[in-house]
């Protein structure tokens, strides 16, 4: 597949849902019709039975009451379901623009972006137009954190697990990639509203920790309920068919009511305060455990999430967000004054809502966050898979637990430039270093960017944009991007050599690193700069540390002429001719061609054509005192 016929099969997707978003807002307006209809009808024969009498007008005022009850509930059903054809047409329309080039609906996730971690910000793995940009289409905080850690995070220290983490993942990627209107669903979840994972946390930990008096879940006091529902029906019957006062059911009814209300009071308004602000939220991970628990989606949970949300496990996730909802629900009637004193009088249903939290508490609490947490991880998953899917041309890693440094791609491509980019064949080798030389703009940070970016998607088990790419497992640090810091007092060359002393560090700790630099001490001259950067690779390869080194310093390259076995030189060369030719090809060898002095002729040049021609069309204006202006000013 191509990204032609993702496009095609995105827009047909689209049409269709747009088509059935019609059909079904047109059948909404027949229903709003038919409600008003039956609605004024049944007052029409409640009116003609007090003018005219007789059984048949209340018999049809029952039965339009009901037909107005039947079109409002359909009605209902056929407006949520318009938003749930809407929120997925809100999602195809996403992908479309993906594939244009247009991220703007997703989250670019700026607020993880660190300047002083080993490689998310060099690499522009956060911000816009970053690779998580490109990548995310989480529906919960909770997933788009789940992602944004994994991005974040390459563990070196066990070879064999990160492998076994990466291969794992990246079967399960590839199988949630497949399933396409799966996933669909799944983001169109979070179209409407972005789920605060860490508010739902926050408030079933209060929730789970109110002081409830636990009495209401004894047996004793679920007989004394149900007792005292049928005294006050026995009352009722008394009053009604014996001689029995009246006073007796409604003197019951307040003391019933009065008792239940004020009794639940305190407690139910403690669970709405903790939780009914977020019963939107609540309700969709009610949906999306449905989902997860009753489709593919739980074998996959299974395998990633250590068997969270997946057979028994699954089902009381989901039976626990659900009695949680109709939890929810009862709190939100509570709002209907005259249901609740009817309700609270003949079932005593204030009682029985907190009998239900309560029982509720006990049995799902303490699973509660794990199941949210399995739901963010799945959350992370589906939008790794989206990637590989809407990524038809790119490949998949080969991961080595051999030591050491070891990187081999064939056909590497920054993933950022699409169908434009140029692949290029390059392999690292154990503490072995390689200093690339090139023109401004010949490729030579993209180059180091696709280097960096692939390993990062490889140890992510996610696609990489090579044709072949075999890798080890190391530490990465790379320094692309410093500034400075003025608001703290520092300078550009002391933010330079403050990351240095960072990766030193990091290359310390770590068995084996792949460093990444773009130019060495750029804040200083040049021949302090060779010789600061000189003074560096000596002593880092005195570390377990492999390097990549882009610079336009051709007298670094001559580390190469004096420790050829461990300092290569290779080369991003252009065509100087009329015009600048780049190949973006990268080849063994030390850069000929610079195009600085080439460009800025060309500019020199056109200024020196401007005032040629300015002169030679007679605009040029002469300076206010000269000889021109002298001559014409009469003595």
């Amino acid at each position: 597949m191509t990204k032609d016929d993702l496009r095609r099969q995105y827009a047909s997707n689209a049409a269709a849902l747009e088509a059935d978003i019609r059909r079904l807002k047109q059948r909404g307006r027949f229903f709003l019709a038919a409600e008003l209809a039956t609605f004024l009808a049944a007052i029409a024969a409640v009116a003609a039975y007090t003018v005219w009498g007789g059984w048949a007008w209340p018999a049809a005022a029952a039965l339009l009451l009901a037909a107005y009850m039947a079109a409002r509930r359909t009605d209902g059903n056929n407006t949520r379901q318009a938003e749930r054809q809407e929120n997925r047409l809100s999602a195809y329309r996403g992908e479309l623009k993906y594939l244009d080039g247009d991220f703007s609906p997703f989250d670019d996730g700026s607020r993880y972006t660190d300047t002083k971690h080993p490689f998310t910000h060099d690499m522009d793995v956060f911000g816009p137009l970053s690779l998580y940009h490109r990548i995310c289409r989480t529906v919960t905080s909770g997933g788009a954190d789940s992602l944004a850690h994994h991005l974040a995070t390459i563990d070196p220290a066990d070879p064999a697990g990160a492998k076994r983490r990466a291969d794992s993942r990246r079967e399960a990627i590839g199988r949630l990639a497949a399933m396409e209107p799966l996933r669909t669903e799944f983001i169109a979840h979070g179209q409407h509203k972005h789920i605060d994972t860490a508010a739902v946390k926050a408030a079933l930990s209060q929730a789970g920790g109110m002081a409830i008096p636990s009495a209401t879940l004894s047996p004793a006091a679920s007989a004394a309920a149900f007792a005292a529902m049928a005294g006050f029906i026995a009352a009722v019957l008394l009053a009604a068919l014996t001689p029995v006062e009246a006073g007796l059911p409604i003197a019951w009814g307040l003391v019933q009511f009065s008792a239940v209300y004020i009794g639940c009071s305190k407690p139910l308004r403690l669970i709405s305060k903790a939780v009914s602000n977020l019963h939107t939220q609540l309700k969709a991970y009610a949906a999306i455990t449905e989902l997860i628990a009753t489709t593919e989606l739980s074998g996959i949970c299974k395998e990633q999430c250590g068997g969270m949300l997946d057979g028994t496990d699954g089902d009381d996730a989901r039976r626990a967000f659900g009695e949680l909802q109709a939890i929810l629900d009862g709190l939100d009637r509570r709002g209907n004054v005259l249901g609740l004193v009817i309700f609270d009088t003949l079932l005593l249903s204030d009682f029985f809502l907190v009998r239900r939290f309560l029982g509720w508490r006990r049995r799902y609490i303490g699973r509660m966050e794990r199941w949210i947490d399995a739901v963010s991880e799945t959350d992370a998953l589906v939008s790794m898979a989206t990637f590989r899917y809407n990524e038809p041309a790119a490949g998949s890693a080969e991961i080595s637990t051999e030591g050491g440094v070891t990187f081999e791609a064939v056909g590497l491509r920054h993933p950022f430039l699409g169908e434009r980019a140029v692949g290029n064949d390059f392999a690292i080798a154990n503490d072995n270093y390689y200093i690339v030389t090139g023109a401004n703009m010949a490729g030579k940070s993209t180059f180091l960017r696709a280097v960096g970016v692939n390993y990062i998607l490889a140890m992510n088990g996610m696609p990489v944009f090579a044709d072949r790419l075999r890798t080890t497992v190391f530490n990465l640090f790379c320094s692309m991007r410093t500034s400075d810091d003025l608001s703290h007092g520092i300078s550009y060359f002391n933010a330079e050599l403050l990351r240095l002393k960072q990766l030193i560090g990091s290359c310390k700790r770590a068995a084996h690193t792949l460093i990444i630099l773009d130019e060495i001490l750029k804040g200083t001259n040049s021949l302090d700069k060779l010789n600061g950067s000189r003074m560096f690779l000596d002593a880092i390869a005195a570390l377990p540390v492999s390097g990549v080194i882009a610079t336009h310093d051709l007298e670094l390259s001559r580390m190469a002429d004096e420790r050829p076995a461990r300092f290569h030189n290779w080369c991003f060369e252009i065509g100087l001719a009329e015009r600048i030719t780049y190949t973006y090809k990268i080849t063994p060898g030390v850069a000929r061609n610079q195009n600085a002095t080439f460009l800025l002729r060309n500019i020199i040049d056109e200024i020196g054509r401007d005032r040629h021609k300015e002169s030679r069309d007679g605009k040029r204006k002469e300076p206010e005192g000269t000889s021109a202006q002298a001559a014409k000013t009469p003595v």
